[in-house]
């Protein structure tokens, strides 16, 4: 057990909470606070998550999550070393390119360019051609075909009629279209919001499909008005990226986001913006109340 894992344990004891009463707060799993305890970070989805779940579990009990990293920054993993690796490799894969194929990478840009500038000008020749073509077949004495004057007359005599008929649908489309209501659009406000946990009302909407979405890692716990959990996971970019549900029959919904800066949450297609701005506001609990249009 590392000392930080100690003093975290002695302050939630001094609080009189068990590990089941700090999941319920915190909403983390059981199995990672108990890793905390004991500093067995290997058990964590990534490295960015022990700093979070210490961050949240410092917060539940009552100290100062700046003041704990500052304080055992020797213990707690950083993210910084994560993403080193990769960006090694992709640097010494670049240094391995031969010198040949660099040349090659360099000049295919303009190569496409060329290919694109010759298909227009070979386009351009062949309207010209097909044009020219057409005029050719087209027929030089127009003056030799008979002209029906009584015909023309025919016409123009039913033209006023055929007029007034074609005025009398456009006068009922646009009465129809006057007596057609506008639909009012759309509308996601917030109506509380007290710290990390803030309250939408989403109104004028015949249906509530909540899509939530990550852009790189975070943890989701999503669950309906009556507390039923409909997904708790960690949604990555690359495997599970988002969940979609369907919430038109439910009145409430819950979203706790564990890593706000990497979570998108779209309500009918429209994107929420976090009230809390994400990066002063990691850990977001967000709740949406939907008002039915009748």
């Amino acid at each position: 057990m590392t000392e930080l894992g100690v003093r975290l344990k002695e302050e939630r004891e001094n609080k009189g909470l068990s590990l089941d009463e700090l999941q319920d707060i915190t909403k983390i799993q059981k199995r990672y606070l108990v890793g905390i305890e004991e500093g067995n970070y290997t058990m964590m989805p990534g490295k960015f998550y022990v700093r979070a779940f210490i961050k949240q579990y410092a917060e539940a009990v009552g100290l100062d999550p700046d003041e704990i990293f500052d304080q055992y920054k020797n213990e707690i993993p950083t993210t910084y070393n994560e993403d080193l690796p990769e960006q090694l490799s992709r640097v010494q894969s670049r240094k391995n390119l031969s010198p040949g194929a660099s040349k090659v990478l360099d000049l295919l840009p303009k190569l496409l360019i060329g290919i694109v500038i010759l298909g227009v000008i070979v386009l351009v020749w062949y309207l010209i051609v097909k044009s020219a073509d057409d005029d050719a077949k087209s027929p030089v004495n127009e003056g030799n075909n008979p002209v029906n004057i009584e015909e023309t007359k025919k016409v123009e005599e039913t033209e006023p009629k055929d007029n007034a008929n074609s005025d009398e649908p456009a006068q009922d489309e646009k009465e129809e279209a006057a007596e057609e209501p506008e639909k009012p659009e759309q509308e996601l406000a917030v109506a509380e919001k007290n710290g990390i946990q803030t309250v939408y009302e989403l109104k004028n909407a015949e249906a509530f499909e909540l899509k939530v979405a990550s852009t790189g890692a975070s943890w989701v716990g999503i669950s309906n008005g009556s507390g039923k959990s409909l997904f708790q996971g960690t949604l990555e970019k690359g495997k599970t990226e988002s969940q979609t549900f369907d919430l038109t029959n439910e009145s409430e919904a819950t979203i706790i986001v564990g890593f706000a800066p990497d979570t998108e949450i779209y309500v009918n297609g429209e994107k929420l913006e976090f009230e809390n701005p994400p990066a002063d506001s990691t850990r977001q609990d967000i709740t949406i109340r939907y008002t039915k249009s009748e």
